[in-house]
């Protein structure tokens, strides 16, 4: 599980392009690295990837074929950042919501309004994740805890602080940038929930 509450951004050095897999190495910052094992879940810009190399601070991971298909980690270039999370432990704080670090699918950034300390973004959505929109709802973008600040037919915006835009790299990202989208859990299954009642009801 994660919180979303990105810890950092780390920089790729090195990818490894094999048929059906990437095998990525990102430089993580020093303090994540207490206590990192062989095999440890860390989120990618919201994607949930296992560790499968350390050499002090480079730590690699395999990225699948569904990954590289359904998320933005498959064009990531040498010397591009990701945000990163370390799986939460029992008894951290929840600063944000209960994440899984499986990502449903991306979404563009079609808008940035930037106002004096403030930055609204729009994203674009594909049209059968929509019905898990709500306004002030919860939604993870590229691993991001936000508030949806309104939705309006398959697109919904998020209102960003300075501290966010400097911290993560939603702060880099460009009108038409694909990001990774997770729908939040507990919204998904009752929406799903009612639905499926409300079709056995005819």
């Amino acid at each position: 599980m994660f919180t979303g509450i990105v810890q950092g951004m780390a920089r790729v050095v090195a990818i490894e392009r094999l048929e059906g897999l990437h095998r990525h190495v990102i430089d993580m910052p020093e303090p994540l690295m207490e206590g990192l094992a062989h095999g440890a879940s860390v989120a990618h810009n919201g994607c949930c990837l296992s560790v499968t190399s350390i050499e002090g601070t480079h730590v690699g991971f395999d990225l699948m074929r569904e990954t590289l298909a359904l998320t933005n980690l498959g064009a990531l270039e040498v010397g591009d950042d990701v945000n990163v999370e370390r799986a939460a432990r029992l008894g951290d704080e929840v600063g944000g919501h209960a994440m899984s670090g499986h990502v449903m699918c991306m979404a563009t950034l079609v808008s940035r309004e930037e106002a004096p300390n403030n930055c609204r973004l729009w994203f674009e959505l594909p049209q059968q994740w929509t019905r898990f929109l709500f306004d002030k709802g919860y939604i993870g973008v590229d691993g991001i805890s936000l508030t949806i600040g309104e939705v309006r037919d398959n697109r919904f915006c998020v209102n960003l602080i300075p501290d966010t835009l400097s911290r993560t790299v939603i702060g880099s990202r460009a009108v038409g940038d694909g990001v990774n989208i997770e729908i939040d859990p507990q919204t998904q299954t009752i929406v799903e929930t009612v639905e499926r009642i409300l079709a056995a009801k005819g």
